[in-house]
């Protein structure tokens, strides 16, 4: 055995299942996978080290808890993605030398990489892409990971003509290292990790789009071109991703919004919405639904002004956190002679729209006295919030500044925290259940880096959150740093019909802002004490969840929501007489029919009704008429069925009931 052997230091190193083997200092991923097993090795895309992703040829020279990552595992999926940003950025600049590369990451279901070149890329030139790309990946090239000097790095990307590479790694701290991976002859920057070779980036993969984008997002600097793919483990998480997408642009409820005539947007009212009549029916149901859950769970309702004094903002603490996002206005415009306003700036006095209720139920809670006896108060409010939204992130019903939040505050002491909060957990689970949801992920997001309250205080909050789901035996996940400033919060996401996830319902924990507002309440012991305040919402705000309602329905809503639930429509003008009568005594029974007498074709009326999503028709003829009944044609069936009025319209009014 020579010397260097004998003094190699051996390395201890766990195993998820808690298994420990023993290697020698500086082994690699690589070489412990064949170590268990040659299959596995061959799967192998990556380890984690510590908890840290690497590359399999990365020397392991410390003890550390390690997992290799197979292809198939979830966690290999971003790893695919970024091999893919390499793989698309060499095909260009094979394809169309003198292009400079600048970043390249994995996104949510895919990937992306900005270019600079004087001609702009199209949508035309993705299938040549995409076609270079796949010689790259059957090349299989190995992705080599080397640590280069700064300045010699500097100097290698300069003289390539690579100036955005070279300013990458000039504005890199001093203590970072510089790695570089090269993939055949292709060089980037970059931290990895990556798979052993290209090879392993598969075939499953699309790239579908072009952007513009500004360098490091600045809009004085260049403008990149960037190109947007998705990649996958599988032909067929691929097919089906493009397969969410497509059932995604069919179910946009912007589009939906305008077949049904339900709502529109206009630019002289950024972000807020114009409810139809047929859209305002829908709007309402929601509320009336929710208020009949509220009141049965002995919510009381309240309304607050939604314009406040920017003090009790500042007390409040969201004056410091969240002053850019609101509208703020003086609270009075003196004029000069001519008439013009004239603004003093920050030093006059200052009202603000609300961006949220929390503040406003304090002061309701605090007027009088308040008893151990009387917790928990459950405050609830349908509340028009205003938040000042960038431009470019309005979508529709699903980002607005103007919003309706079903907001609701419960103020309770500690020992309440528990069975107050698994009474929310079940009472949100039933409305979502109601609405047609019913597969939920629970989140905890947990203290932020910048935050209000003590550490004492944040434990006391975040340990009351995790007993109330273990006591209502809910799982759920962690998610470090993600909570509100002044308090952890449970996050509800629902699945809809495709797949899609979408966070509305919370409940945070705080402690916080009673202090800072003074919130008190007469203990057993005749003593001042502070109540806990948990914020919660179900729906989240009614315009982004009836949005995610017409998605996830295809604009199909139930009967209870639909906001035409019948449309009676004549063959001839004879039977207008006969259809006069049932649309007048549905009406009477509360049901929402019209009535379509029109001068056109049956097929044409059946179209057009069918078109805004209209759930059931009634078409009346001669027959029918006679006879007393009326042949029923369904939403997406092109069967009929002649059914004697009186049923007809009893069945309706049962299918009608709303939930709750």
């Amino acid at each position: 055995m020579s010397k260097a052997a004998a003094s190699a230091k051996t390395i201890t190193v766990t195993m998820p299942d808690g298994n420990k083997r023993e290697y020698t200092q500086g082994v690699t991923g690589m070489e412990i996978a064949n170590d268990i097993s040659k299959s596995l090795a061959k799967k192998s895309v990556a380890i984690e080290i510590d908890e840290k992703q690497c590359d399999l040829s990365l020397p392991i020279e410390n003890d550390a808890a390690i997992k290799i990552i197979t292809r198939d595992q979830d966690e290999a999926l971003e790893i695919i993605r970024h091999d893919c940003a390499h793989v698309l950025a060499e095909a260009v600049q094979e394809l169309f030398p003198g292009t400079q590369v600048t970043i390249g990451p994995s996104i949510e279901n895919g990937f992306y990489y900005d270019f600079y070149r004087e001609t702009p890329f199209t949508t035309e030139d993705l299938s040549k892409i995409e076609a270079k790309m796949r010689q790259i990946i059957e090349r299989g090239d190995a992705f080599i990971r080397e640590v280069w000097d700064r300045n010699d790095a500097i100097k290698f990307f300069k003289d390539k003509g690579e100036a955005f590479k070279a300013e990458l790694i000039e504005d890199l701290p001093e203590s970072e290292t510089i790695t570089i991976y090269k993939q055949g002859k292709w060089v980037d920057l970059c931290r990895g990790p990556h798979m052993p070779t290209t090879k392993q980036v598969g075939t499953a993969f699309k790239l579908m789009k072009v952007a513009g984008a500004y360098w490091r997002g600045d809009s004085s600097k260049q403008m990149l071109s960037r190109i947007y793919g998705t990649a996958w483990r599988t032909q067929e998480e691929l097919d089906a991703y493009l397969h969410q997408l497509e059932e995604a642009e069919k179910r946009d409820h912007r589009k939906l919004g305008r077949e049904m005539d339900l709502f529109h947007l206009q630019e002289e009212a950024h972000g807020s919405v114009f409810w139809h009549p047929q859209g305002y029916i829908i709007y309402n149901e929601m509320e009336n639904y929710i208020r009949r859950r509220l009141r049965a769970a002995n919510y009381k309702e309240v309304k607050t002004p939604q314009l406040i004094d920017n003090k009790l903002w500042e007390a409040s603490g969201h004056w410091g956190k969240f002053r850019e996002n609101m509208f703020v206005v003086p609270d009075e415009v003196p004029s000069t002679e001519e008439g013009a306003p004239v603004f003093k700036g920050e030093s006059e006095k200052l009202m603000a729209l609300k961006p949220m209720n929390c503040p406003a139920h304090v002061q309701i809670f605090k007027q009088g006295i308040t008893s151990y006896k009387d917790l928990p108060i459950r405050m609830a409010e349908f509340g028009c919030c205003h938040r000042n939204e960038a431009h470019g992130a309005l979508h529709g019903l699903m980002r607005v500044r103007q919003m309706t939040q079903d907001d609701a505050h419960i103020f309770c002491t500690p020992e309440q925290i528990t069975q107050e909060s698994i009474a929310f957990c079940g009472l949100l689970q039933n409305v979502y259940k109601d609405l047609g949801f019913d597969q939920l992920d629970v989140k905890l997001a947990l203290r932020p880096e910048n935050r209000a309250g003590s550490d004492e205080t944040w434990d006391k909050a975040e340990a009351g959150l995790r007993d109330a789901l273990e006591a209502a035996g809910l799982p759920y996940e962690d998610l470090p740093e993600e909570g509100a400033f002044y308090g952890p919060k449970l996050e509800f996401h629902l699945k809809d019909a495709i797949g899609r996830t979408w966070q509305c319902g919370t409940l945070q924990l705080d402690f916080v802002l009673p202090e800072r507002l003074d919130a008190s309440y007469i203990g057993e012991d005749g003593q001042k004490h502070r109540p806990v305040m948990l914020h919660r919402a179900i729906l989240g705000t009614l315009e982004r969840f009836i949005g995610i309602m017409i998605e996830h329905y295809a604009g199909k809503l139930p009967l209870w929501l639909a906001p035409t639930q019948c449309a009676i429509a004549t063959i001839t003008s004879d039977v207008d007489e006969y259809a006069e009568k049932l649309y007048n005594e549905m009406r009477e029974k509360g049901l929402r029919p019209i009535l379509d007498q029109r001068n056109e074709k049956i097929s044409y009326k059946v179209r057009e009704h069918s078109t805004g999503k209209v759930p059931v028709i009634f078409v009346i003829g001669k027959s029918e008429a006679e006879d007393g009944t009326v042949s029923i044609r369904r939403l997406g069936d092109n069967k009929t069925e002649s059914v004697k009025a009186d049923k007809a319209i009893a069945d309706l009014l049962k299918e009608a009931k709303p939930p709750y």
